[in-house]
């Protein structure tokens, strides 16, 4: 299956959280691709102003119900919520 949808989070998290970050993104990651209907791919994106988690669906109906999942609202993201220097910015994508 190829992907047809990103869900793209962003987030503000400073140097010292960083590698927290990074650890609740290895935690989860395998979960995510062997749970969660239609998850294909999901890479973590280091920049110097941000962080983001890219995610890629078989649909846009898939991302988007990811974001009420049990893994993403009890686990993931809890387990950033303290790490962020603002609200994550997040959005969804489709392939033309």
């Amino acid at each position: 299956m190829s992907v047809k949808a990103y869900l793209e989070i962003t987030m503000k998290i400073s140097e010292s959280n960083r590698p927290a970050a990074a650890g609740v993104y290895t935690q989860y990651r395998e979960p995510f691709l062997k749970t969660i209907n239609g998850a294909l791919t999901k890479e973590l994106l280091i920049r110097d102003d941000d962080v983001q988690v890219l995610h890629g669906f078989s649909s846009e109906d898939e991302a988007k119900a990811y974001l009420n999942s049990e893994l993403f609202k009890n686990d993931v993201f809890v387990g950033l919520k303290g790490l962020w220097d603002s609200d994550p910015d997040v959005r969804i994508y489709t392939v033309a």
